[in-house]
């Protein structure tokens, strides 16, 4: 038998095979991480894990159905700038594990935030925004949106009517982390989704720090964001990132609440983008951040690092479990520590913020970010890091390996320190991730460095 022969008969055996499709749904996330979306196998090879489809471009259907694919009249890939099946088959699954109604992957999370808010504001807009963000996401809103001509308002986080106070006609979204960095108080999603949606306004959640813990959909919340570079991924390899589009906004009922959705886009034969959505049964706000800011922007994700964040997806819901075991471990055992004043972490918050952890995380999980306070403030702080042998000093979260860093000199250090000190940076915090290690591995090295601090 030649290779050939053998090849054709492989192709003959799974084109007789049903579609490469799946059919089972499941509620569960332990499920819907591995076989969630529609790719079953590949129809081609029957390969079962997801292709790397490495290519620029994809050949088109003729000159009729090139026509149809370039004016989003008909599903398909063009350009892997815009889209490719090995991120269709992430978003798709991303997408349901989140209860959301379509998803868009970019090449990071940074990505991810600027697409959401630039979806929806423009020069002369405003968005509202709770004041505790990951330093990145601050700098972006506070200096490159405002460039844009974007005004960003910066409130208490946990004061809901705060964002209704700040709000005014040319307001275009709310923008809030679930489980902000660093001071861990669960934001209260349903408080302010249930505002904004009385005054048309959508609230984005940035859930990286919380996946599957926290549903903000489930709450009201009309837009997702994640750094999947984060627990998606998982065991840091690959930059990314995503939007998931709940699909549960009205934004054809708020044309001059939203006018980039809702006025003609030359673009695309004058229509707008609720007309192009319906015509093809999709979904107007997601639709809009593909077609015309990945593809103009061309934050495009790779195949290969969003293959990554497939293998990364489909450990998550277990991974998830043994990083809340291990954060729990560790906060209890530093909240007894002599040199430690402060331990920053849901189990132990009281009034309202251990109310708003009881309604919004699940299963008794608290995420896996610790933080905590050194009695001896900045410098002590930086001693502990120097002295930490099994936790790796970098500047990320939600990997395997356990991670810390001392944000007021690196994440936020380009804020002022009255800025730092509104988004929960004090002189001598320190952040831990919690990674996957034996847990008494892990209090051994945090023992040994506080001894140093």
């Amino acid at each position: 038998m030649t290779i050939q022969q053998s090849t054709d008969e492989i192709l003959q055996s799974v084109q007789q095979q049903p579609a490469g499709t799946a059919t089972f749904k499941s509620v569960h996330p332990e499920t819907q991480a591995i076989h969630g979306g529609s790719f079953r196998f590949d129809p081609t090879t029957g390969a079962v894990a997801v292709p790397i489809y490495q290519t620029t471009s994809f050949q088109l259907p003729g000159t009729d159905g090139a026509d149809k694919l370039f004016a989003l009249e008909a599903p398909g890939h063009l350009y892997t700038r815009v889209s490719n099946p090995t991120q269709d088959a992430f978003e798709q699954r991303l997408a349901e594990l989140e209860g959301g109604a379509a998803a868009l992957a970019v090449s990071s999370g940074q990505a991810a935030s600027a697409f959401a808010i630039l979806n929806l504001a423009r020069s002369g807009d405003n968005i509202v925004s709770a004041a505790g963000l990951y330093g990145g996401t601050w700098a972006l809103f506070a200096a490159t949106l405002k460039n844009f001509g974007i005004e960003t308002r910066f409130v208490d986080g946990n004061d809901p009517e705060a964002f209704a106070r700040a709000t005014d006609d040319r307001t275009r979204a709310y923008y809030a982390e679930s489980l902000p960095n660093p001071k861990l108080e669960v934001f209260p999603i349903g408080e302010v989704a249930a505002i904004g949606r009385k005054l048309g306004i959508p609230l984005i959640i940035d859930n990286t720090a919380a996946p599957l813990t926290i549903k903000p959909l489930e709450h009201g919340a009309a837009i997702v964001v994640y750094s999947a570079t984060k627990y998606i991924g998982g065991h840091g390899t690959s930059i990314g990132g995503a939007i998931v589009d709940g699909g549960n906004f009205p934004w054809a009922d708020l044309a001059d609440r939203h006018p980039q959705l809702n006025e003609p886009d030359p673009s695309y034969q004058g229509k707008t983008w609720i007309e192009k959505a319906d015509a093809i049964s999709f979904f107007p706000y997601i639709l809009r951040a593909r077609a015309v800011l990945l593809r103009d922007i061309g934050a495009a994700i790779s195949p290969q690092n969003v293959f990554q964040l497939i293998q990364g997806l489909e450990t998550l819901p277990l991974r998830l479990r043994q990083h809340n075991e291990n954060a729990i471990k560790v906060a209890e055992f530093l909240q007894k520590h002599p040199k430690v004043s402060n331990v920053i972490f849901p189990k132990f918050q009281t009034g309202k913020a251990a109310e708003r952890a009881k309604t919004y995380l699940k299963n008794g999980a608290y995420g896996a970010l610790v933080g905590f306070e050194l009695k001896s403030g900045r410098d002590a702080g930086r001693r502990f890091i120097d002295s930490l042998q099994l936790f790796y000093h970098l500047a990320n979260i939600g990997d395997a390996r356990s991670l810390a860093i001392h944000p007021s000199t690196t994440t936020h250090s380009q804020l002022s320190v009255e800025d730092q000190l509104k988004s929960g940076v004090t002189p001598g915090y320190v952040r831990l991730s919690i990674g996957l290690e034996h847990p008494d591995d892990l209090i051994a090295d945090l023992t040994q460095a506080l001894e140093n601090a």
